[in-house]
């Protein structure tokens, strides 16, 4: 009997430290300047040697047809001219359709591991240029860590680890009618009101850079002024944190997910607990974690 080849990858969550609106481009995406890191929840992406491209996960509502990991290996398979196939099964803990890239990373997670497994061979870089026919958040997730993302989400440069002890995240029960649908439902209702020219991202950015800090006000979402309106109930959970005594909450990507950055390790602590076991709401204390380093055909 031969030893199946098996091959596990960690698809880290990511919080958008600011995500600025420029523009509508003219394939009908709008241009971004955002800040993003990645942290340390993450869905598990395990990716085995099979004859076809099969992708299975524990969540039912996230079909093979819908998932993004299938469409990687697809694109994977487009851009190498491999045949081969596998079986990429995914184990989730990032909260589905709520603004931490769940979907993205899983895709993520499965180009680096398949191109470990297809031993193909392709640096960080080339897999980059390749997720960005997966989808925006893709090619960010790829490496992960800081970066200052632009374009389509295309268009990532790494930047130095930013100094954030914990975030703490808040993934409020709100009821989608269409999972799949959110980020293109949430973009429809972007007007050029909202368009803005990225100088808090790029002075965010800078900051980072120079080894300064990340204080809360540098933080900013654009889609925050449509929260309320997108997610009925919204505010009130985001009044909720602010009661506990969190300063600055912000929405994850394009929500419905909030999260703050506490004071001190003890009170991140205590909100955790007090959110979790006495409330029974969705939450997670976490670290922002640095980005994969080495090159993924190695």
């Amino acid at each position: 009997m031969t030893n199946t080849v098996s091959i596990t990858e960690k698809a880290y969550a990511k919080v958008n430290l600011t995500l600025e609106i420029l523009g509508k481009r003219r394939d009908g995406y709008h241009n971004l300047a955002s800040v993003m890191q990645t942290v340390d929840l993450f869905d598990t992406v395990v990716i085995t040697e099979s004859d076809d491209v099969l992708v299975t996960c524990d969540d039912d509502e996230i079909t093979p047809e819908i998932n993004l990991a299938t469409k990687a290996a697809q694109v994977l398979q487009q851009k190498t001219g491999v045949s081969q196939g596998a079986s990429i099964s995914i184990q989730k803990n990032i909260p589905v359709s709520a603004g931490m890239g769940g979907g993205s990373t899983d895709a993520a997670a499965a180009l680096r591991g398949l191109n470990k497994l297809w031993k193909l061979g392709l640096s960080l870089d080339e897999l980059t240029e390749l997720a960005a026919d997966v989808g925006s958040d893709v090619p960010f997730l790829i490496r992960g860590g800081t970066s200052l993302v632009q374009g389509r989400g295309e268009d990532v440069t790494p930047i130095a680890p930013a100094k954030i002890p914990k975030f703490l995240i808040l993934t409020p029960e709100i009821d989608l009618t269409n999972h799949t649908a959110k980020t293109a439902s949430v973009f429809s209702h972007v007007n050029e009101s909202m368009f803005t020219r990225g100088n808090l991202t790029h002075k965010l950015a800078a900051r980072i850079r120079a080894g300064g800090g990340c204080p809360p006000e540098f933080f900013f979402n654009q889609f925050g002024t449509l929260a309320e309106q997108l997610f009925p109930g919204w505010s009130e959970q985001r009044d909720h944190l602010m009661s506990l005594g969190a300063r600055d909450v912000m929405l994850c990507g394009a929500g419905p997910s909030m999260f703050t950055v506490p004071p001190s390790k003890e009170l991140g602590t205590a909100w955790h607990l007090l959110l979790t076991t006495v409330q029974r709401k969705q939450a997670f204390l976490v670290d922002p974690i640095p980005a994969v380093l080495s090159e993924a055909g190695s």
